[in-house]
């Protein structure tokens, strides 16, 4: 069965309705709620991009649109349920079109106090990650620790607390560095 097009709405009160709707479901960036009006409206015409610009307006003067507080909620949801590290968060955001500036300052208050080798653990935990019993292993929760965004320094003391072999070490380093370039 084939998926029906969004309805396009062509009144400020109906774009206005939905836009509100979409907001009540889950907080969203400046970005994201642009993007779902612009489905709903003729997006090429000059009518449809002005319309999308005035709810963006009305909706900020009331309060209910703010990348600022969204992107320190967003940043402290993920910091405490999920357990995810600081560049993990930064990307996210940015693929959310969160402004750069706006991204540094939310993460930054979220995540200045926190040590990040124990968040680094609280993750581990939260996965049911175990100390290695081989280099394959190792590799697998240094792999996992980089995508859930913590840096490598915490990875490496981690696994050198658990007594993963230099060897290993090393060549994680190696492919880390790799990977960067």
């Amino acid at each position: 069965m084939a998926f029906a097009r969004p309805r396009k709405l062509f009144t400020e009160a109906e774009l206005y309705d939905y836009a509100v709707g979409a907001l009540a479901r889950r907080m969203r960036s400046v970005a994201e709620l642009k993007r779902l009006l612009r489905n709903r409206v003729e997006a090429d015409t000059e009518i449809g991009k002005t319309l999308v610009e005035l709810i963006v307006v009305r909706l900020k003067d009331q309060g209910y649109l703010n990348d600022a507080k969204y992107a320190t909620s967003f940043s402290s949801y993920r910091r405490d349920n999920e357990k995810f590290g600081r560049m993990r968060v930064i990307n996210d955001l940015k693929a959310k079109g969160v402004h750069g500036e706006v991204i540094e300052k939310a993460v930054s208050s979220v995540y200045d106090d926190v040590k990040e080798e124990t968040l680094a653990r609280d993750y581990l935990r939260r996965k049911r990650l175990q100390k290695p019993k081989d280099q394959k292993n190792a590799a697998r929760i240094f792999r996992n620790l980089m995508r859930a965004g913590f840096g490598s320094k915490t990875i490496f003391t981690i696994l050198k607390k658990w007594d993963v072999d230099e060897e290993t070490l090393t060549e994680l380093e190696n492919e880390s560095t790799e990977a960067s370039h």
